[in-house]
Parts: C-alpha cells; sequence; structure tokens
C-alpha cells in the first residue's frame, strides 16, 4: 500500500510517500479501506517530536480517517465488511489501509461523504467532549471560542450553538469570522485589529463571559482569562499560537475560576464508552443539519507536505483533508 512515512523529525517537507507492507490484522481490529483522512495540528507537533505521544521513528502519522471495512478481526461483532466508516486512529492515517481496534470505529450516516467523514472525528469529538464532560456547558451561557475559524474552532462554536449557548467568535481577519458566523456566531471579534478585553465587556454588559474554549494559547489566553465571569471555566485545548501561558493563580482564585485542560486522545484510554456516546449524538445533530462541517481544502497524498503546511501557515479554514481513493 502507499503510505506517508516520516523517517526523521522535522517539518512537513521531512515526509515521503512509498510503498510498504500492509499492516497485520489481529484479534479484535478492523481493516479500514482509506478514502480519506484528515489532517490536524496535532500531526505537524507529531512529525516534530513536540507531541503528548511520541512515535517510534519510522511511523506513518495522520489521525483520522473515513473509508470502507474490508476485514474483521476475531471476536468483531458490530463491523462487517462493506461498512463505510469512519475512525480516530492516533496515527497511521495517511494510507490506502489502516489498522485499527473496533472499538473506535464508527459507521457513518447514509448522507455523509468519505471526505467529510475523514475530517470529523477529532475536531467535534474534542469540542463536543470539552463542553459536555468538562466544562458542563449549560443552554444560555456565553462562550467565547478563539480561533474560531479553525479546525476545532469551527466546530466549537456549531456544537456550542447546539448546546443552547450564545457564541462570541473570536478570529483574525473579515473572512475568517464570516466563516464562524456562518456557524452561527452570535458576536465576532477581529483580535488582529480590535481588543479582545474591551469587545468582551462591551458585549457581555462588563458581566464576562462563562466559558472560554482556547486551542490558541498565548496573548489571545492571557486576555480571555481576564475576561471570564465569576465561576467562569476555561477549557485549555492547544497552544497554535505557539506560547504555553502561565496562569496567575491569584485571579483564578478571585473569580473562582476553573481552570480545565482536556486532552480528547485520553479517553480512548481511561474513558472510551464516552466517546460512542458522544458519536452517536454528533451524528444525530448532522442529519439535522445543525453540523455543516468545513473543508477549506482537499489535497491529494502525494502532497501531503502542502496539507500540513495550509494549516502551519494558518491559511487554511476548518479542515484540511488528504484525498486517498
Amino acid at each position: 500500500m502507499r503510505a506517508v512515512l516520516c523517517k526523521e523529525l522535522g517539518g512537513p517537507e521531512k515526509l515521503v510517500v512509498e510503498e510498504v507492507p500492509s499492516p497485520p490484522l489481529g484479534e479484535g481490529g478492523v481493516r479500514i479501506e482509506s478514502h480519506a483522512a484528515g489532517v490536524n495540528f496535532a500531526d505537524i507537533l507529531l512529525i516534530a517530536g513536540q507531541y503528548q505521544d511520541r512515535a517510534p521513528l519510522p511511523f506513518i502519522p495522520g489521525m483520522e480517517v473515513g473509508g470502507v471495512v474490508r476485514e474483521v478481526g476475531r471476536g468483531v461483532t458490530h463491523l462487517k465488511p462493506g461498512d463505510r466508516v469512519l475512525a480516530s486512529v492516533g496515527r497511521g492515517g495517511f494510507a490506502e489501509e489502516v489498522v485499527t481496534e473496533a472499538e473506535i470505529v464508527q459507521r457513518i450516516p447514509d448522507s455523509m461523504d468519505f471526505v467529510t467523514a475523514a475530517g470529523f472525528p477529532v475536531a467535534y469529538s474534542t469540542s463536543h467532549g470539552a463542553f459536555l464532560w468538562r466544562a458542563r456547558l449549560q443552554p444560555g451561557e456565553t462562550v467565547l471560542v478563539l480561533g474560531a475559524s479553525g479546525g476545532v474552532g469551527l466546530t466549537a462554536v456549531e456544537i456550542a450553538k447546539a448546546m443552547g449557548a450564545q457564541i462570541i467568535a473570536a478570529a483574525g481577519g473579515a473572512e475568517k469570522l464570516a466563516i464562524a458566523e456562518r456557524a452561527g456566531a452570535d458576536h465576532l471579534i477581529d483580535y488582529t485589529r480590535e481588543d479582545l478585553r474591551e469587545r468582551i465587556k462591551a458585549i457581555t454588559g462588563g458581566r464576562g463571559v462563562d466559558v472560554v474554549y482556547d486551542p490558541v494559547g498565548g496573548d489571545a489566553f492571557d486576555q480571555s482569562l481576564r475576561s471570564i465571569a465569576w465561576e467562569g471555566r476555561i477549557i485549555v485545548i492547544g497552544f497554535a499560537a505557539g506560547r504555553i501561558p502561565q496562569i496567575p493563580a491569584n485571579l483564578v482564585l478571585v473569580k473562582n475560576i476553573d481552570v480545565i485542560g482536556f486532552f480528547w486522545g485520553s479517553y480512548r484510554r481511561h474513558k472510551p464508552h464516552l466517546l460512542g456516546e458522544s458519536f452517536r449524538q454528533l451524528f444525530r445533530w448532522f442529519e439535522e443539519g445543525k453540523l455543516k462541517p468545513h473543508i477549506s481544502h482537499r489535497v491529494p497524498l502525494e502532497r501531503v507536505a502542502d496539507a500540513l503546511g495550509l494549516l502551519k501557515s494558518r491559511k487554511s479554514t476548518g479542515k484540511v483533508v488528504i484525498t486517498i481513493r
């Protein structure tokens, strides 16, 4: 099979596409014929050796796929060859075939195509889990979404809206904010030309926001922390800005703020049953038209470096998906 290989740590330009043996199928496993693979910022960190989980070299990056089940291992009863599925695989997704544990493979709705499916698992599950399991978002609360036009940020706008929240979307530039507005944002902040704290104060009448969803870090985190309402929460998703912020404990104390970390991948190990429940709800919202995944770029497997470069340079909105078949 064709696959993208990371043979040495570094940037996207280090990746190569080669023929490699198909992975073996063991008990409880599923072989998926991949049609498309989602691209995530975590892939950039993984190939640079900067991700939470380090992979031994050489390895195949790629954390999510959409495709067709071609073979199931012994003991697998809920899936069969021919099923249209998606899966979040951790790594190995940038290849023509993927073998993974059956318990993390989900059948997709008939109305969902493979490109949409490939870009669905990580971003939507991250936002849903962050709001439901960790922040315990309530209808009527106000949510600030940073990086609101990005892969996870845009899904946060849609999901928080589906959960009954009021959304303040912050992003860089009118074009990106227009995408967030179409996804359901009630208020928009361009933090390349507006003061984030002052705009939040004006929008909320000085009260502040109940929940901050932050995949950005850096200066945006610092300003958002000071814009949280009493007993508000800030969810730490990632650090796309590059700087991991330091949290002044006095601010957390004075406003009774919850600083919440959320690493979706850890739920595969600790509470895998929650993932299935989450996907069932997400698929219901998708079929109801409440979730409309935005794919800004479709890039063939041979141009994997270009696909990752779009994320690294922040030239994409929503998801970038690699097409395989």
